[in-house]
């Protein structure tokens, strides 16, 4: 029984004295690391910090500058987009000179009074309703009339014998027609096969079609628009 307990001291001594040890092995591998720095170190390394903090301020001023300056871009750009926009409008509602490839049609009379016997009429208003739409239909993307230009709310019509465009007769022969298009040969091609020239034949009328050599110009629309019936919008 004594030597039994003697075994169990003796164990536990050596299980304490083993933790010891380890312990101070522990303690000599990771000592304790002391700051061995002078005063003079630390204000070396306060002063560093300090101009580090310094330039990042001055970086972040400079940065908000930008900022700035990119708003007041993005604001300028927004009023050159409006301008931009407005000028494309006004260049699609025919509001502006516009210069392009395009055709030229003339339209004179097929044969003389002396020949006919009857006088020489104006081309009847729906003959040229339907010339307009037979060209927008093939490409045109402006057309003018005797340096008259076409627009959605141009009116053709008869007066007093006298076929009109927005006012101005068309009594004088020959008649030029301007038509500007992407595409000058493909529109062209479309307008002799059409069957627009016999079409003017029956009304005793010859309209020609050819190529323009040079750009043509086309005059802007030079009658006030009609905005009575527009009306502001309400929020």
């Amino acid at each position: 029984m004594k030597i039994k307990r003697s075994f169990i001291s003796i164990s536990v001594l050596m299980v304490i004295f083993g933790l010891m040890i380890a312990v101070q092995f522990n303690s000599l591998k990771h000592p304790q690391v002391r700051d061995t720095r002078d005063m003079w170190d630390i204000r070396e390394e306060l002063t560093s910090e300090q101009k580090k903090q310094e330039k990042l301020l001055a970086e972040i001023n400079k940065y908000d500058k930008l900022l700035n300056s990119y708003s007041q871009t993005k604001e300028m750009t927004k009023e050159t987009a409006l301008n931009n926009t407005l000028q494309t409008l006004k260049k699609t509602a025919g509001m502006t000179d516009i210069t392009g490839s395009g055709i030229v049609i003339t339209i004179s009379p097929l044969f003389s009074e002396s020949l006919t016997g009857e006088p020489i009429e104006n081309p009847p208003p729906d003959l040229l309703k339907k010339l307009i739409n037979e060209l927008n239909s093939f490409g045109a993307e402006h057309i003018s009339i005797n340096e008259r230009r076409v627009v959605n709310h141009t009116v053709i019509r008869d007066i007093n014998g006298t076929t009109k465009i927005d006012g101005y007769g068309l009594d004088d022969y020959p008649l030029t027609v301007k038509v500007l298009a992407e595409d000058p040969d493909m529109l062209y091609s479309r307008v002799k096969g059409s069957g627009l020239e016999d079409l003017f034949a029956s009304e005793n009328l010859a309209l020609k079609a050819g190529k323009s050599d040079s750009n043509l110009t086309l005059k802007a629309y030079d009658r006030p628009l009609d905005v009575q019936q527009l009306k502001p919008l309400k929020d």
